[in-house]
C-alpha cells in the first residue's frame, strides 16, 4: 500500500482540523501511530496504520536552546544546523526552530531586539553550516550573492549504489510536482535550472560518498538529481523508489550534510567555515566500511563501478 505523510492521513481522519492544526499536534506529540507517539510531521505512513489524534493529551513543549557558533561579525552569524531541527518555523507555528535560537542569543547578548535574516535554509533532516544576516546591510550582501550563485556552498552525501567515474555534473531543470515534492523537468517541459557538481569521496560498493557542490540553490536540488540519476541518497524517504527494496543499512533520515560555506562580507573580506558531519552520519559511514571490509572490496575514490545512467 502507498505511503502518504502523516498530516495528510490525519487531514482525511479528522477533516474539521486545519492542516496546521494537525501538524502542529504531530510536533507537539498528540499523534500516536499503533499505539506510538510520532512527532515528525513529514513521517510516512500506510492507510491502514492506526493513526489517532489526542487533543486531550499532554503537549510536549520542551526547548532545546543548545547553539553551536562556527563564526560572527555585525553583518553575519554562521551556525551549525542540528539534523531534526527546522531552520525557521513554519505555518503550524513551531516554538523551537534554528532562528529562534539565534534571534534568542542575539537578544540575550546585544542590547534590545537583535536583527536577525534568514538568508537560506537547510531541510529539516539535514544538518550542517547555515548563515543568517545581522544587520540589514548583511542581508542585502549575502542575498546578493545567493542570486549570483557565488556562496560557496558544498555538501556531503551518502548516495545508494557505485556511481560511475570520479566526478560529474547535473544540469537538470527542476519542476514541482504535487505537495512538498518535486522532480527533474521532462524533454519538452520547461522547469527552474539547477546544476550540482559531484565528486566521489569513497566507495563501499553498496553506497557511495560523494561531496557535491551547488552551482544553483534550489530546494531538493541534490535529493532530486541523485534520485533522476538513479543513486537516491541513503535513508530519502520521499525520493527514493518505494518499490525498491530497504537500504541493507538503516538510517532514519537523508545522508546530506552541509560541511562548507563560503562568502564575501560587505566590506570585501572572505570568510570560510566547516563543519564535520553528525554523529549519526558517521556511524553510518563507520557501518558501510565494516560492511565493504568484510565484503573485501577496496572501495578506493574513482574506483571504476556499474551505475544507472540517464
Amino acid at each position: 500500500m502507498e505511503n502518504i505523510r502523516i498530516v495528510r492521513r490525519l487531514a482525511a481522519l479528522y477533516p474539521a482540523e486545519t492542516a496546521s492544526r494537525l501538524k502542529r499536534a504531530v510536533i507537539e506529540g498528540q499523534v500516536t501511530v499503533s499505539g506510538a507517539v510520532v512527532d515528525d510531521p513529514g513521517a510516512l505512513v500506510t492507510g491502514t496504520d492506526a493513526v489517532v489524534f489526542d487533543p486531550n493529551r499532554k503537549i510536549r513543549r520542551k526547548v532545546d536552546t543548545s547553539l553551536t557558533i562556527l563564526y560572527e561579525d555585525d553583518d553575519s552569524v554562521a551556525v551549525v544546523k542540528p539534523a531534526g531541527l527546522l531552520t525557521h518555523p513554519t505555518e503550524a507555528k513551531e516554538k523551537d526552530s534554528l532562528l529562534s535560537r539565534v534571534s534568542s542569543r542575539a537578544a540575550k547578548t546585544g542590547k534590545g531586539r537583535a536583527y536577525i535574516g534568514v538568508v537560506h535554509r537547510l531541510d529539516k533532516e539535514t544538518s550542517g553550516a547555515l548563515v543568517f544576516a545581522r544587520s540589514r546591510k548583511g542581508l542585502v550582501s549575502l542575498q546578493a550573492q545567493l542570486r549570483a550563485h557565488t556562496v560557496d556552498r558544498r555538501y556531503v552525501a551518502v548516495v545508494e549504489g557505485n556511481l560511475e567515474g570520479e566526478k560529474g555534473t547535473f544540469d537538470w531543470s527542476i519542476l514541482e510536482e504535487g505537495e512538498r515534492r518535486k522532480r527533474v523537468a521532462r524533454e519538452g517541459e520547461t522547469g527552474i535550472k539547477a546544476i550540482t557538481d559531484w565528486k566521489v569521496l569513497e566507495r563501499f560498493g553498496i553506497a557511495t560518498l560523494v561531496e557535491a557542490r551547488l552551482r544553483t540553490g534550489r530546494t531538493h536540488q541534490i535529493r532530486i538529481h541523485f534520485s533522476h540519476a538513479g543513486h537516491p541518497l541513503v535513508g530519502d524517504q520521499v525520493y527514493r523508489d518505494p518499490k525498491k527494496p530497504p537500504f541493507p543499512i538503516p538510517f532514519k533520515r537523508q545522508a546530506l550534510h552541509a560541511g562548507h560555506l563560503g562568502w564575501e562580507k560587505p566590506d570585501g573580506g572572505k570568510v570560510s567555515v566547516s563543519t564535520p558531519p553528525a554523529r549519526d552520519f558517521e556511524e553510518l559511514l563507520s557501518a558501510l566500511r565494516k560492511r565493504k571490509e568484510k565484503a573485501g572490496r577496496p572501495g578506493r575514490p574513482g574506483a571504476p563501478g556499474p551505475s544507472k545512467k540517464r
